[in-house]
């Protein structure tokens, strides 16, 4: 459980920094996607598919990423019309909140994100 609190602090910390490092601005709802996406890619690329080449992990995580943008973004971007992000101009994007450009993204930023996860496992302040 406390591996899970940190991962879920911890992506909920990361996802927002690097969108304004990047955009210049986040909005909450990125805190909890970032801090989601982690705690998914944990559990389903670190354990569930622990066997499986980094190559298929990364793109299982990229999936796990973008079905957790897309999701957010219909709550806040659709329903809730917040307009935090809209990928209408990228290419190959559907209905605006999700596109293959940042899928791409995503299975790069899998890697890191496995490391950590990985480090997560040996930390003895994460213990059961």
């Amino acid at each position: 459980m406390k591996k899970y609190a940190f991962l879920f602090l911890t992506g909920g910390t990361v996802y927002p920094a690097l969108e304004i490092i990047c955009r210049g601005k986040t909005d909450i709802s990125m805190a909890a996607a970032g801090g989601l996406c982690l705690c998914l890619i944990d559990r389903i690329c670190n354990h569930d598919m622990k066997s499986s080449p980094i190559s298929i992990k990364c793109f299982a995580g990229s999936g796990i990423i973008t079905a957790v943008e897309f999701a957010t973004g219909l709550l806040v971007n659709v329903a809730l019309k917040l307009n935090v992000w809209d990928y209408s101009a990228i290419p190959l994007n559907i209905m605006g909140q999700i596109c293959v450009p940042f899928s791409m993204l995503w299975c790069l930023a899998t890697l890191p994100a496995l490391g950590l996860c990985g480090l997560c496992e040996r930390a003895p302040f994460l213990a059961k």
